[in-house]
């Protein structure tokens, strides 16, 4: 890669990073998996900078990377039955454990039902975007949204401590 390639692509990462690793995080509902996740997708995208720039759209190339690779490690996961053990909770407040309750039912999600949610609610993009990204129709992103937040919903009646669920964005 030239000089010129080079600075344009850093130029890029400083200015989407922040973004980018919310995004990341929202994907994978950890921290240090969304920057792990973030970091993979940066480095294939510098791979392939000079074809990613000229198609005029590197964040969505980005985001598209972090969702394909974040459901490939799920299945793996999935077939691997690999689980790892949480690190101890802090003392519980009802906040915090609503907080918890959400991401777990969250992580529990599907994979393409946790990306919608990430993307439609976190990420707060529209329909159209969502099924750009997730490369299907809008009509299989709005099913999918209806059927994650059904879930949800299910997942968290029991465990509301005061708080309303809803369809609104989410934020950790």
């Amino acid at each position: 890669m030239d000089a010129d390639g080079q600075d344009a692509f850093d130029g890029f990462v400083r200015a989407r990073y922040a973004d980018l690793l919310r995004f990341a995080r929202a994907l994978t509902g950890s921290p240090e998996d969304g920057a792990d996740l973030l970091h993979d997708a940066l480095a294939g995208t510098l791979r392939a900078w000079h074809r990613v720039e000229s198609h005029g759209d590197p964040e969505g190339y980005v985001r598209r990377a972090m969702v394909n690779r974040n459901i490939s490690l799920w299945r793996r996961r999935t077939r691997e039955h690999v689980h790892l053990s949480l690190a101890p909770d802090p003392p519980p407040t009802a906040d915090h454990e609503w907080r918890v309750s959400v991401w777990a039912a969250i992580r529990a999600l599907p994979p393409r039902q946790r990306t919608v949610v990430a993307l439609r609610f976190y990420e707060e993009l529209p329909v159209s975007k969502v099924a750009d990204l997730m490369g299907c129709s809008e009509g299989t992103v709005k099913s999918q949204t209806a059927k994650a937040v059904a879930k949800l919903r299910l997942a968290l009646a029991d465990n509301s401590f005061g708080q309303e669920v809803s369809d609104g964005p989410v934020h950790p």
